[in-house]
């Protein structure tokens, strides 16, 4: 079987068994299996949910480089007063674009956690090998404005899927096939497809609904 047959096959599967037990477990994805030359390669994650998740991962890589320019400083993983300006300028952006504002925060809250996750993961890979441990250190205001960014560009991905999101069933179809390419693109280690299905989770619940 070719490669980009079992690619696109096991994404599939994924999605039905997903869509049939309502949650969402981003599947594992090794370099071997990325089809030589397949479009997926030039144009982002696949489907409706691809642009949205693509910047998703981006936020996670960034949270990379917040765990560098942590690391050895004795910086605490959680920012309690960080954490709540980032989710009030959320509201206020969202607001102002006509998303629904505590969608939006609920959303932007996984972020966070997922962030935390690649953070918590790194620290204990440079402790336990130190010679994996970065060597320089980013700036932490640089990572913020870039995080600002794409909070921005986040919440216009959002109000532009509102449309997809809002039924459950296919949204969640829609959402297994982007992460789905997304850790075959992207070459995802456990830890950040760990964090990819945490910051996706409230991907597809529409405004209004109870968190599970």
């Amino acid at each position: 079987m070719k490669t980009s047959t079992k690619v696109a096959r096991g994404i599939a599967a994924t999605a039905l068994t997903v869509a049939d037990t309502m949650t969402l477990t981003v599947p594992p994805a090794t370099a071997a299996e990325v089809p030589a030359g397949a479009a997926l390669t030039a144009n982002g994650s696949l489907g409706r949910l691809g642009p949205l998740t693509d910047l998703v991962v981006e936020r996670l890589r960034v949270g990379d480089d917040v765990a560098a320019a942590k690391f050895g400083t004795g910086s605490p993983i959680d920012d309690p007063a960080r954490e709540e300006q980032v989710l009030n300028q959320v509201r206020a952006q969202a607001g102002a674009i006509g998303l629904d504002p505590d969608a939006a925060a609920a959303f932007f809250r996984d972020q966070i956690t997922a962030g935390k996750v690649v953070q918590r993961g790194l620290f204990a890979r440079w402790t336990a090998h130190p010679d994996e441990a970065p060597t320089t250190r980013p700036d932490l205001g640089q990572i913020r404005t870039r995080l600002d960014q794409l909070t921005t560009d986040l919440l216009a991905r959002l109000g532009s899927t509102v449309d997809i999101r809002a039924e459950r069933i296919p949204c969640v179809v829609q959402l297994v096939l982007a992460t789905g390419s997304a850790v075959v693109l992207e070459r995802l280690d456990a830890l950040h497809r760990q964090a990819l299905g945490t910051a996706v989770h409230s991907v597809c619940r529409p405004a209004g609904s109870p968190a599970p």
